[in-house]
């Protein structure tokens, strides 16, 4: 995208001749300026400084490969609980409730990270905040290897939630600035839908062959030890686009040329609040804390239902869930474009309101091949409804609040992927697992709900 530049044009003036005094006179009154004359000059004009999207280099393309490195570690992070939640609970021997609250520590790790975010960049540089990030899911990684005492396992999901916390945001505000910032959102996550379709199919292997649930965390070990060099290494000297603020011009009244007025940088605090007082920031967190409390309660609790209350065997509905996330790694990579191209807003719309309709069927067809595919389907309508939201947020954002205000709205996709599985939790040791359903429903519509009240769009090229 090319940049505006402002040209700003300089006036010499030279020494005016020696003047008599009548002289002095007459040329002191024909330049003063008449009442009409005033009154035509044009207002004051603005030029902007910079535009949005950063221009997609070589450099670029590489970053962006990165991202969607450690939008795959994500993905594989988030979708293996689900098919070893069962191993746990028989390990452990513990309930639903309790095996539950690993979801609860993630979601403080990752609203603990939405404040942290936007200072560990300004102090550590973008390269070596992905780094630390990166660091605090490994070291999470390495206690649940040792397979300690289940109240250790639930610390270490507190730094898994913060370090992802912090890499999702980054991730979220370069791709949407990236220069199709749908696309790049629809890639991005559909590498985190790749990695979410591929750790339940390497869990469900591991458990299921006879070796120890918690040995699955090795290859996720290992992952996070690429993204964290390589993240490093093409994000060194990265600089993140600058806010695209307007520069006024003025008229100097000593003068009578043209100077240009710099804005003052609003603080850190100033911007918080900013952020906080946004309406796009406040729908948008409900938003993602529907949307990722749906994703989350599906993936965690699906098996469980298909296992308790449609009597599958469990190393063959264990599978389930890697067809869910298949079914979003397709929808982010190949919908979410055409998503772009149709309008994010009435297809968002539509896709929730297809996932719900599909949800219906889970809960109401008494088949396991057909829940099965079902569940796949809300995979592929739910999947491109995170970059296409994302991107309409980042178009209603403020350049210089998107970093802090999807910071708190990836916090709050969190919170909702800890509390919906929760909450379904803690009702299944009462009532079933069939409960899943009527929570997801209701989370469906808290998206359409906040969706619906959204601030109109901006144009896609502002």
């Amino acid at each position: 995208m090319a940049h505006a530049l402002g040209a700003i044009s300089i006036v010499s003036e030279s020494v005016p001749p020696a003047h008599t005094p009548k002289q002095q006179v007459r040329d002191d009154a024909a330049q003063i300026t008449p009442p009409k004359a005033l009154e035509s000059t044009p207002p004051p004009t603005a030029r902007p400084v910079e535009s949005r999207a950063a221009p997609t280099t070589r450099i670029q393309k590489l970053r962006l490969l990165s991202t969607c490195m450690m939008g795959f570690g994500n993905g594989l992070n988030d979708s293996v609980p689900g098919a070893l939640i069962p191993y746990m609970e028989t390990h452990y021997s513990i309930s639903y409730a309790i095996v539950s609250l690993i979801f609860v520590t993630n979601a403080v790790g990752f609203i603990a990270a939405a404040p942290l975010t936007d200072l560990v960049e300004q102090r550590l540089g973008r390269g070596r905040a992905y780094i630390l990030a990166e660091a605090l899911m490994g070291a999470g990684y390495v206690i649940i290897i040792c397979t300690p005492p289940y109240p250790l396992v639930v610390l270490s999901f507190l730094l898994i939630g913060l370090g992802e916390g912090m890499d999702l945001a980054f991730n979220n505000v370069f791709c949407a600035n990236y220069g199709n910032g749908t696309t790049a959102l629809g890639v991005q996550h559909g590498s985190y839908g790749l990695g979410g379709t591929v750790g339940p199919l390497i869990g469900t292997a591991i458990a299921s062959s006879g070796v120890i649930w918690s040995r699955f965390y090795a290859v996720a070990i290992a992952i996070v030890a690429i993204n964290a060099s390589f993240a490093g290494w093409a994000f060194w000297n990265y600089e993140a686009p600058k806010p695209r603020t307007q520069v006024p011009e003025t008229i100097s009244l000593e003068t009578g040329t043209a100077v240009t007025v710099e804005p003052t940088e609003p603080s850190k605090r100033t911007l918080l609040k900013l952020a906080l007082k946004s309406p796009v920031t406040i729908l948008g967190a409900l938003f993602i804390f529907a949307y990722q409390g749906a994703e989350v309660s599906i993936s965690g609790w699906v098996i469980s239902f298909l296992v308790a209350t449609r009597h599958g065997d469990l190393s063959s509905v264990g599978y389930v869930t890697a067809g869910f996330w298949g079914g979003i790694t397709v929808g982010r990579l190949v919908i979410s474009p055409i998503a772009f191209r149709l309008g994010e807003r009435i297809c968002v719309a539509a896709f929730v309101l297809g996932s719900l309709a599909f949800q219906l069927v889970v809960w109401f067809v008494p088949s396991i091949v057909g829940n099965a595919v079902a569940v796949a389907i809300i995979g592929l309508l739910l999947g491109p409804v995170y970059p296409c939201a994302m991107a309409v947020f980042c178009r209603l954002l403020d350049a210089n609040l998107q970093l802090t205000s999807l910071g708190f709205v990836s916090g709050a996709g969190s919170s909702g992927g800890a509390v919906a599985p929760l909450v379904t939790g803690l009702v299944a040791q009462k009532k079933g697992t069939w409960v899943l359903h009527p929570i997801c429903i209701g989370l469906y519509g808290a998206m359409m709900g906040a969706w619906c009240l959204l601030p109109r769009q901006k144009k896609r090229d502002e």
